[in-house]
């Protein structure tokens, strides 16, 4: 049966989720949310996720929200993307949860900010606030990834692709690649995996001119 991902292109959290399925090999097709037109806060939405949030995964009578637990999901049916260890393991769900909280999440909400809210009701400081904490975690992350080509073991992990899912973006939200020598190398060494493919390409609906 082919997994249902509900996501739109803009989304770096639904790319998390798109991008694990696409190199897991599973089968999977994407269905267009509307996410500025409204649609996830629509009744029918809320019946398919009551927490009103894309993305979510459809397969057969499981239903996901959340990109960490579809992560968990794939991993489960493919043993990909975990770890090798016990060890391992926990340090992809360590990273992860780092993302979540650390990285993706003031990411997300600058780059919305500055890119697809109206000028006129951007909260005024907010900007440069988060883009101050964000500076302190692109260090936390090159200082991780200076002498690796992953962030966990020798392989290609859950942690590397919940923490790259925003910075394949080009809408501009305070991050310059070539700023951080390791972590340029390291997106480089996830967009030659075979089968990568930029948000934008993975996922329907294309950048919002909401300027």
């Amino acid at each position: 049966m082919t997994i249902k991902l509900y996501c739109f292109g803009e989304s770096g959290n639904a790319y998390k989720a798109a991008l694990a399925l696409e190199l897991s090999g599973l089968d999977w097709t994407p269905v267009y949310v509307d996410f500025f037109g409204g649609e996830t806060r629509q009744p029918a939405f809320r019946e398919i996720n009551v927490m009103g949030e894309a993305p979510v995964l459809v397969d057969g009578d499981v239903t996901l929200s959340q990109s960490g637990v579809m992560q968990m999901y794939i991993t489960e049916k493919t043993g990909k993307f975990g770890g090798t260890t016990p060890e391992e393991a926990r340090e992809v769900m360590r990273w992860m949860f780092w993302d979540n909280h650390k990285f993706s999440s003031p990411i997300g909400m600058t780059r919305f900010l500055m890119n697809f809210l109206p000028e006129d009701k951007r909260p005024e400081g907010v900007i440069p606030f988060t883009q101050a904490r964000l500076k302190a975690a692109y260090t936390t992350l090159d200082t991780h990834l200076a002498g690796r080509d992953w962030i966990v073991g020798e392989a290609l992990s859950n942690a590397d692709l919940s923490c790259c899912s925003y910075l394949y973006y080009p809408e501009p939200f305070g991050f310059d690649r070539k700023d951080w020598p390791n972590i340029d190398r390291w997106l480089d060494n996830i967009s030659a995996t075979p089968g990568w493919k930029h948000p934008y390409d993975l996922m329907p609906g294309s950048p919002a001119d909401r300027a």
